[in-house]
């Protein structure tokens, strides 16, 4: 694995960890005083469980595009 996979991966994890994080815990708590560490709580576990699968999914994703777009 190249580089720039391994970035992409990782910018990718923590891109839509910390949205998809951000958007979950306001719909399941709304914004209570202490959100900001709940939300920093979700974003952690989402970006230790985002991490790995972008690294797997992204090369597999890749190939998917390059078949459909021939």
């Amino acid at each position: 694995m190249r580089k720039s996979d391994i970035l992409f991966g990782v910018i990718m994890a923590i891109m839509m960890s910390f949205v998809m994080s951000l958007v979950m815990t306001f719909v399941s708590v709304g914004l209570p005083s202490d959100f900001l560490v709940i939300w920093l709580r979700s974003f952690l576990v989402g970006f230790i469980v985002a991490l790995p699968v972008a690294l797997v999914v992204t090369p597999i994703a890749g190939k998917i595009v390059k078949k459909i777009s021939k």
